[in-house]
């Protein structure tokens, strides 16, 4: 039991980090219709942003991953005004292969600035772990889980509670009808975009303290914020949040009780089960986003 108190504690860390991921991407995709194949580059743009603030220019811890967010934001609103704004309307293939080239420029930027060896973030944190009965957590794993949950909180009040979650949700249900009322479409789809963006390179500049920054790093979070999206429902907010928890419930019980190499494959395993089973998604329903 103890060693199972652990593992789930070690999942709830992960689960949050992995619902902003999921939630980013979602949002993109519930009110642009844009599959974001930049989005495990934004991710890894957070975390070298992180390194950027904090350990080259040397900022205030809390600085660094304030400002690493905002980048990120900005980056995101750049690429969709810069990228897809013109292509608004077009067929999906279309999207799809300007998002593919926009990852690979963005991975390949990183290894021309930063060069192919991995960073390491130093936190401010104490070594020693907090110890809360059978469970151990060091306390940058903790700080780092109540600001994911913070920013999932936040997200989900600016997206039901405000005249811009309203403005949001209108334009996902009729684009159209939204304009007509007054809304300005397009500078809702930048804000989307660099909202999403700022979710990834949140949970990108949160993790590189406790992990390493590489150019790589990107490619798996990718791929696990599509399948949390999957696991979740498409353009379900709520479900990603969800979704994050459970496919990093299934990443430490699998590594834990089976093997350490079946980690990632887990989690992906139950993605196929849920396809099998469930190919809407766990939390689909038929109005989604907010």
């Amino acid at each position: 039991m103890d060693q199972f108190l652990q593992h789930l504690a070690n999942a709830l860390i992960m689960g949050g980090t992995y619902a902003l991921l999921g939630i980013g991407l979602t949002l993109i995709f519930g009110i642009m219709r844009i599959v974001n194949f930049t989005h495990g580059e934004l991710y890894a743009f957070g975390a070298y942003m992180m390194y950027f603030f904090a350990v080259v220019l040397g900022l205030n811890f809390y600085m660094a991953i304030a400002f690493a967010i905002c980048a990120g934001m900005v980056l995101g609103a750049a690429i969709e005004y810069l990228l897809l704004r013109s292509k608004r309307g077009a067929d999906i293939d279309t999207t799809m292969l300007i998002m593919i080239g926009a990852w690979i420029v963005l991975q390949n930027t990183e290894i021309l600035i930063w060069g192919s060896v991995a960073k390491s973030i130093n936190s401010p944190f104490p070594i020693e772990p907090l110890t809360l009965g059978p469970v151990s957590l060091s306390s940058v794993r903790v700080f780092v889980l109540f600001v994911a949950l913070a920013l999932i909180a936040a997200t989900y009040v600016l997206i039901n509670r405000t005249k811009l979650g309203k403005a949001m949700r209108a334009t996902f249900q009729d684009s159209s009808t939204a304009a007509l009322m007054g809304i300005n479409t397009s500078a809702i789809y930048t804000i989307t975009f660099g909202l999403g963006s700022a979710l990834a390179a949140a949970a990108g500049a949160l993790l590189g303290p406790v992990f390493v920054v590489a150019p790589a790093m990107g490619d798996l979070a990718s791929l696990k914020a599509f399948a949390i999206v999957i696991l979740g429902g498409l353009g379900n907010i709520t479900g990603a949040a969800f979704g994050g928890f459970i496919l990093a419930f299934a990443e430490e019980m699998g590594a834990s009780y089976i093997s350490s190499g079946y980690r990632d494959a887990m989690g992906f395993l139950i993605i196929i089960i849920v396809l099998l089973f469930r190919p809407t998604g766990l939390f689909a329903r038929s109005e989604r986003v907010g």
